[in-house]
């Protein structure tokens, strides 16, 4: 138990190709010197002036720009959480979360879209208790209000199949996309009959 406490949340790695960037980068540099140089060494006497000068400030914007913003990308770092770890030490103490559905024409976003927006969000890994879902039908369209009530009569088998096999994405329509275009057709223990 004291183990679970004190394990990490997360593991740090940093970016491959790192070497590669900061080659670019400083040959990017040395671009941005030549032309500061070229600009400083090639005034205009009258003819040009202001042009000079305007592209002059461009120049110097883009380098002092860039060289304020490049030096957070050298050493690039990405965080990969462990989220089994998250919910073992946090779950008792995890916030309730209101999540809001919104949708207000049937036309444009269909019934379908918008129920599965809901079961997804339903399936999410969280403490059930802690999470409420709220569609809001600005509309009030009676198409998305029966979608919904045959679409509670679904989640009661959906989403313990989520939460059982760990489906991802947890949006049916996404998730039977993934199944069809997965299984060959007429594969091997496969009730598919291909009608021509």
């Amino acid at each position: 138990m004291a183990e679970e406490k004190c394990a990490p949340l997360f593991e740090t790695k940093r970016a491959k190709g790192r070497l590669f960037y900061k080659v670019f980068s400083l040959s990017l540099f040395v671009g941005i010197c030549f032309i500061w140089v070229f600009r400083v060494s090639h005034i205009p006497r009258e003819d040009g002036k202001w042009g000079w000068i305007g592209l002059l400030c461009a120049e110097l914007w883009f380098g002092l720009y860039w060289l304020l913003r490049h030096p957070f990308r050298w050493n690039p770092l990405f965080r990969q959480p462990f989220r089994h770890r998250l919910s073992q030490r946090y779950e008792k103490v995890l916030p309730k979360v209101d999540i809001f559905v919104c949708t207000a024409d049937p036309g444009i976003e269909p019934a379908v879209m918008v129920i599965n927006t809901v079961l997804s969000v339903m399936a999410y890994d969280y403490p059930t208790e802690k999470l409420s879902v709220y569609l809001s039908d600005d509309a009030a369209s009676d198409i998305t209000f029966y979608a919904l009530l045959e679409a509670s009569i679904f989640a009661k088998q959906w989403l313990p199949f989520c939460r059982k096999f760990k489906v991802d994405p947890t949006s049916p329509a996404a998730y039977f996309k993934t199944i069809v275009s997965s299984t060959p057709p007429n594969a091997p223990g496969t009730d598919f009959v291909t009608i021509k």
